[in-house]
């Protein structure tokens, strides 16, 4: 496993006041690209996606953390509801199951 220093993104995004726009727009392709294979290739949904599960490496990468309420979906839906309430997905509340839409 790769050695993390820099720290979460909540973290910097509060002593830093903000990013560039260019930054932020490499982190979320990052952010995309990390759910993505979650979602094709593990078919796993993330249920957690928060500033604070964001860590960044020296080099600016991130890497995701707390996998705890992760869940693999075998159906199309999962009718769980999990996360943050803050960082909540509306379609968690609002309807009965939901799928991988939720971790955006």
């Amino acid at each position: 496993m790769e050695h993390i220093s820099v720290g979460d993104l909540h973290r910097i995004l509060k002593k830093n006041g903000g990013l560039s726009e260019k930054i932020v727009k490499f982190l979320i392709a990052e952010i995309i690209l990390a759910s993505e294979y979650l979602h094709q290739q593990l078919k796993i949904v993330y249920r957690d996606l928060k500033p604070e599960n964001i860590l960044l490496t020296e080099q600016g990468h991130i890497n995701l953390t707390e996998f705890g309420l992760t869940i693999q979906i075998q159906d199309k839906h999962t009718y769980t509801v999990a996360g943050t309430p803050e960082y909540l997905a509306p379609e968690i509340i609002a309807r009965p199951g939901h799928t991988y839409e939720v971790d955006f």
